[in-house]
């Protein structure tokens, strides 16, 4: 593989250049909109579902279930999380490509769902962009490289040079194949000069406990699993994907700073529905979105788990995904990933 890391896409970098809308605008520009909150009160009318593409524990879960929380109160009706992990979140998206579009079914997807998995797989029972309405994207967020203190590493530069000398042994693990925990290894293996061995597991919790395990040397977790076992000392994080560190983990140096110069990796989420749904729904869960992600409270619980709030428009949100997935097709075909890997 000939893969650099100054081919990588730079999720934040990438939002920059195709939209850069702040709250306060954003709030000028939905408030103009013919169907305002107040003209779509008549939605929600009962529960709502709110699906995921993991298991319970994962960002994707934590962050579903904090929106959850927060938009039931907002919209009067209570928001359920479901979990329906497998075959890299496809098993999810395909249940939201083909639920009834009434605005009852949504769905927090992470990146791999539609910038990824067009680039693994030939076929996917879904197109990621004509089979759902993008309501917004909702935040982004670093991984983080952690390893078991057992290999008395504290440093990415002690890593690496371990990394070096066990190359022909070194395994990690990730959240699944093809997934960005994946890549982001695979991405990181080509920088240093490695080859390792790769196995993947259903969600960044298990993979997080198979390093907790010593079943594999180290992996590229997501915030919360990894976060919590750090401040424990149960695991020793050696780096974190953004150009910047984060909040909640300010005493752990970026991959970039440490090591790697321009090593730059983030996941973005989404909050999506089916194609065909409603328009007074889908600026109702627009307008209840971007209250709950505004408030102070909210910002600072994300934090804590490593997430940036962000919000989009429908149209910047659809753009973003169809420029992301040429991305990161790119990615794939360099790193050589395979999807029965």
């Amino acid at each position: 593989m000939t893969y650099r890391i100054n081919n990588l896409l730079s999720i934040k970098n990438a939002i920059q250049a195709i939209f850069i809308i702040s709250f306060q605008t954003l709030v000028l520009v939905l408030f103009t909109v013919s169907n305002s909150y107040a003209q779509v009160s008549d939605y929600p009318k009962k529960p709502v579902t709110l699906v995921v593409g993991f298991t319970p524990g994962g960002i994707s879960d934590v962050l579903a279930r904090a929106l959850a929380f927060r938009l039931s109160a907002q919209m009067g009706q209570q928001v359920i999380v479901e979990n329906k992990p497998g075959a890299g979140t496809m098993i999810a998206a395909e249940y939201i490509a083909k639920a009834a579009p009434d605005g009852y079914t949504l769905f927090v997807q992470d990146m791999s769902t539609h910038a990824v998995n067009v680039g693994l797989y030939k076929n996917i029972p879904y197109d990621p962009v004509k089979d759902f309405s993008h309501i917004s994207l909702v935040a982004v967020s670093p991984l983080m490289l952690v390893v078991n203190p057992s290999l008395k590493i504290s440093q990415l530069s002690e890593f690496i040079k371990y990394a070096k000398e066990h190359k022909n042994s070194l395994a990690f693990s990730s959240s699944g194949n093809g997934t960005i925990p994946h890549l982001t290894a695979e991405s990181f293996n080509q920088a240093i000069g490695i080859e390792a061995i790769h196995i993947p597991y259903k969600g960044s919790v298990a993979s997080t406990q198979a390093v907790l395990a010593n079943d594999v040397a180290y992996t590229f977790s997501s915030m919360p699993p990894a976060l919590s076992n750090v401040k424990a000392g149960k695991l020793v994080a050696l780096g974190v994907t953004s150009l910047k560190r984060v909040a909640s983990a300010k005493n752990v140096p970026t991959v970039s700073e440490a090591g790697i110069p321009g090593f730059d990796m983030d996941y973005w989420y989404g909050l999506m529905a089916p194609a065909g749904t409603p328009e007074q729904a889908r600026n109702a869960l627009h307008l209840a979105a971007l209250e709950v992600l505004s408030r102070p409270e909210m910002i600072a619980d994300l934090s804590k788990q490593g997430l940036v709030p962000t919000i989009t428009t429908e149209k910047e949100f659809a753009a973003f995904v169809r420029a992301d997935m040429a991305k990161w097709a790119q990615v794939v075909k360099a790193a050589d990933i395979k999807a029965d890997q």
